[in-house]
């Protein structure tokens, strides 16, 4: 076996540790779901404990691997001791997924300064929060690490009334492949998704709506919109350490939404 097979091999075989933001939501536990399942600790998010607890509880059995937390992720005081109180409890950081984020879809004439705020500080703002904390204790770590952001079909394809939540996603994107570059030297990884519709309880009020949910469907090449799970299949895969020779890279998992015309 040679040396790079070997080393790839022994940090997949060693305990791996994730964090992963937004955990509440549907794309985020099912990259909880998925992790654990692989044999990773996982540390899961949210703003709201309560609702996070609930949502997490079909994952009882994996209550030795799992641990459970608050964290305002918008309130960047409260992003570095979270990351050092992690760091003191486990002492490393393999993986970050960021997964929290919101949708705005007015058009940009519609949207009040606060609407905007509010947009970019849940999406954009976060991001660069948790990136600044998460690559400070990565560099220290000879194996680096990997991270991915959400982002969104709509950051690379024009979508009616998309303007404000394009401009978050857009931000995220640039910020990731600029980090890509910067933490490269350092073994750390960073690359993004960007979804289409998923149905998920964020997207509920889209989704319920027949009228709307067939538009969007027909929008799709494939003819449907996406499940949380397809998008957690794509999220770990970046993170798994045979990836490692992967970054930088923004992996449209949107139903051909973003390159392809539907017919």
């Amino acid at each position: 076996m040679n040396t790079l097979s070997s080393s790839i091999n022994n940090t997949f075989t060693d305990r791996r540790i994730a964090i992963v933001i937004g955990a509440s939501g549907g794309i985020g536990f099912s990259v909880v779901s998925s992790l654990l399942s692989k044999g990773w600790d996982v540390i899961a998010v949210a703003r709201h404990l309560e609702k996070l607890e609930s949502t997490l509880a079909p994952l009882k059995d994996y209550s030795h691997k799992l641990k459970i937390c608050s964290l305002d992720a918008t309130d960047s005081n409260a992003v570095a001791p979270f990351f050092e109180s992690i760091i003191s409890e486990y002492g490393c950081i393999d993986g970050l997924v960021n997964c929290a984020g919101s949708i705005l879809l007015k058009p940009a004439h519609l949207i009040s300064d606060l609407e905007f705020e509010e947009a970019l500080s849940l999406n954009l703002k976060t991001a660069f929060y948790l990136l600044r904390c998460s690559v400070r204790q990565m560099m220290k770590q000879p194996h680096g690490g990997s991270i991915v952001f959400c982002s969104s079909v709509a950051a690379q394809r024009g979508l009616i009334n998309h303007e404000a939540i394009a401009a978050a996603k857009a931000g995220i994107e640039g910020m990731a492949l600029a980090a890509a570059a910067t933490y490269a030297p350092y073994h750390i990884r960073v690359n993004c998704v960007a979804p289409g519709l998923v149905h998920t309880g964020l997207t509920q009020k889209l989704t319920e709506n027949e009228v709307i949910l067939k538009k969007s469907a027909s929008m799709h090449p494939i003819g449907r919109i996406g499940e949380p799970e397809e998008v957690a299949s794509a999220i770990t895969w970046f993170l798994d350490p045979l990836q490692s020779w992967v970054t930088g890279q923004v992996l449209g998992v949107d139903g051909g939404l973003g390159k392809i015309q539907a017919r």
